[in-house]
């Protein structure tokens, strides 16, 4: 009887789907307003270095517009734009970039100029192997550095001075000195 009891409770109080009518209503929190963002980076595998960058910007209402641009493995700048929306993630690969402006003869001339000067001044420039080159002190750095160093050799002087009258009176005071008997 007490198997049969539980059975039939356990029954009833598995479905409940008689006691919840189900209603088709609107929800009655109402969406949040749109969040629109934008966002982009660069970034390198060392300091000073790009090889990639990605920027995206959304108008809030689940369109996501962007693109990145990689280096790949042959040292090409691939370029990928995006659209995101409701219908998916739809890429579009730019595989080659449009080609560099080439220079206009005054700009080669220009270019050509400034590496002949460019040449000449680093040949005038050049040390000869294992040798150093020391920096020549200005006349300003050698009034600072003579200054320093007297002001270094009166502290020492006076330094010494004390030290030497300390030592003395230590002495003269060895020389007369009672010893302290303890009595116990």
């Amino acid at each position: 009887i007490l198997v049969a009891t539980l059975f039939l409770i356990s029954g009833a109080s598995c479905d409940v789907s008689h006691l919840v009518r189900l209603q088709q209503t609107e929800p009655s929190t109402p969406p949040p307003p749109p969040k629109p963002y934008a966002f982009g980076y660069a970034a390198g595998r060392f300091p000073g270095h790009i090889d990639r960058t990605h920027s995206e910007v959304s108008d809030g209402s689940g369109v996501v517009q962007g693109s990145y641009s990689y280096v790949d493995p042959r040292y090409q700048i691939r370029t990928v734009e995006y659209v995101a929306d409701k219908d998916g993630f739809h890429p579009v690969l730019n595989k080659n970039p449009p080609p560099l402006p080439s220079d206009t003869p005054v700009v080669a001339a220009a270019k050509n100029r400034h590496l002949v000067q460019f040449a000449k001044i680093a040949n005038a420039h050049q040390v000869a192997p294992g040798s150093v080159v020391v920096p020549v002190d200005s006349v300003a750095v050698t009034r600072a550095k003579d200054k320093h160093f007297s002001l270094y050799q009166k502290i020492a002087e006076e330094h010494a001075r004390i030290a030497a009258q300390q030592e003395a009176e230590k002495l003269a005071n060895e020389g007369t000195a009672q010893p302290i008997l303890l009595q116990h």
